[in-house]
């Protein structure tokens, strides 16, 4: 119980840090002119969000770091507060929050269009490269290579198989998350309760040093949804969306829970689902009848519902009703 309310008690500090330097942070980013760029099929409905502070995932990168390094300082000082092991899941954030980094200042300061980023092929690559660093050390490094199935007893061993699928969860989650930050607060809080959900998964394994980092992250999330609540003061990007979805699907892979993370992260499932068959309805119609008919109003999934009148906020809260109704459901599976 103790080390339960020790990762408490730390998601709570790294709430209030993170609060107390947003204000400065957002200043900053204005006075760098970094805002958003919205693209050209969704400005009719979101041009009011056009030059809002991005890269607001800085904002979660930053004190995330600081408490985390802070932790294991103290642990060669004091032992036993927290574990080598949370350094790959900080690993992750720090890389794949570079990378959205990188893209979010190209789409804003780069040479490129006007709200694009670096070209997809290279982004994508270097999400693979990440993602097989990411899965080689789960693998040889922290001998992680099982997976978990709601009901069995034991866990089954795969082997190298391991690490494609691992690699998959990396790059197919990161995705995911970056196509759910679409509105104001949505996100971020979808991710909060998805990293609370696999703190207490961690905690039910006894994984206390996976428990703190888990809440760290829930309290970062929710100090940058104190500024990302409508009307968004600064948005996420790319560094905060791929960040937090690599982190989240490395923590999954850590519990060997990752077989229930598309149940407990049902809402970034259900946009990426939503632009794969968008696409596919698309080419397939234009193929047998000459035309485009589309299943979707929009995609990703939110701009549907966003198109048939459905406000913002009402989205946003609808979908995380979703998402914490999803969560309980992984837990419970976790359980079983």
């Amino acid at each position: 119980m103790r080390a339960t309310a020790f990762a408490l008690a730390v998601g709570g500090l790294t709430f209030l840090i993170t609060v107390i330097w947003g204000g400065p942070f957002i200043e900053i980013l204005r006075r760098l002119g970094i805002g958003k760029q919205v693209r050209v099929e969704i400005a009719d409905v979101h041009s009011r969000k056009i030059g809002t502070p991005t890269m607001g995932g800085l904002l979660i990168l930053f004190p995330v770091l600081i408490v985390t390094l802070g932790l294991n300082i103290a642990n060669l000082l004091l032992r036993d507060i927290t574990g080598r092991s949370i350094l790959v899941p900080l690993a992750v954030l720090i890389y794949y929050g570079g990378l959205g980094a990188l893209d979010d200042w190209e789409g804003v300061r780069g040479e490129r269009v006007v709200g694009e980023g670096i070209p997809a092929r290279l982004k994508f690559a270097a999400q693979v490269l990440g993602a097989l660093g990411t899965a080689l050390v789960l693998y040889y490094g922290l001998d992680i290579h099982s997976m978990a199935v709601p009901g069995i007893p034991f866990k089954f061993d795969l082997g190298l198989l391991y690490i494609p699928i691992a690699m998959f969860a990396l790059v197919g989650t990161s995705n995911a998350v970056n196509l759910t930050d679409g509105l104001d607060g949505l996100a971020g809080i979808i991710t909060a309760s998805a990293f609370a959900a696999y703190g207490v998964i961690a905690q039910l394994q006894g994984q206390v040093y996976l428990v703190q980092f888990c809440f760290v992250m829930v309290g970062a999330c929710f100090a940058f949804l104190w500024f990302n609540a409508h009307p968004a003061q600064l948005f996420m990007g790319d560094t905060g969306s791929l960040a937090l979805g690599a982190t989240l699907a490395t923590v999954a892979l850590m519990t060997g829970q990752w077989l229930i993370l598309p149940i407990i992260a049902i809402i970034p499932v259900a946009e990426t689902v939503s632009v794969i068959l968008q696409v596919a309805s698309v080419q397939i119609s234009r193929r047998l009848w000459g035309e485009d008919r589309r299943i979707f109003r929009r995609t990703p999934l939110h701009h549907h519902f966003e198109l048939g009148g459905w406000s913002e906020t009402q989205i946003v809260q609808r979908f995380w009703l979703v998402g914490i109704l999803a969560s309980i459901v992984g837990v419970a599976l976790a359980l079983l």
